[in-house]
């Protein structure tokens, strides 16, 4: 004879954050995972050097530490400020900044980088995928909440 056991299904629930640990912690694992991913992209042989102007300009790991760091803060700022008003301007937020940061990768593309370091930069945009919405539905769980 056997007997059925019922397994309760898992979930996951993004948690709610207030505004300092959700702008700070998603900036601070973006750029977590994206130095993770220069120094993937290193090892596979990335220079993450581009040619601009006649001039040879290396985008790591300052221009990675910059370009993660600046937009995250800016736009995260800028949605939880807003929030107090709009709460609804959270969920616009994460659409905008996921667009925006996927969109951007054809700047990296249209680049001379080589292939490594072109695909570990291209990677390095869609890390701030997650951040942004994890930062804002965390915010807005507990602006709802609240």
């Amino acid at each position: 004879m056997s007997t059925a056991t019922a397994i309760a299904p898992t979930t996951s629930r993004i948690p709610a954050l207030n505004r300092p640990a959700a702008i700070l912690g998603a900036t601070g694992a973006a750029l977590l995972a994206n130095l993770v991913v220069w120094l993937i992209g290193a090892a596979a042989g990335g220079t993450f050097e581009m040619t601009d102007a006649g001039q040879v300009q290396s985008v790591a790991p300052g221009g990675i530490i910059t370009l993660t760091v600046v937009p995250l803060l800016v736009g995260l700022t800028a949605a939880a400020l807003l929030s107090y008003k709009w709460v609804g301007v959270l969920r616009v937020a994460a659409v905008v900044g996921s667009v925006l940061a996927v969109a951007t990768i054809g700047l990296t593309v249209g680049a001379d980088f080589d292939t490594a370091s072109t695909i570990a930069l291209s990677v390095t945009h869609l890390t701030l995928v997650p951040a942004i919405v994890v930062a804002t539905e965390g915010l807005r769980r507990k602006l709802i909440e609240a």
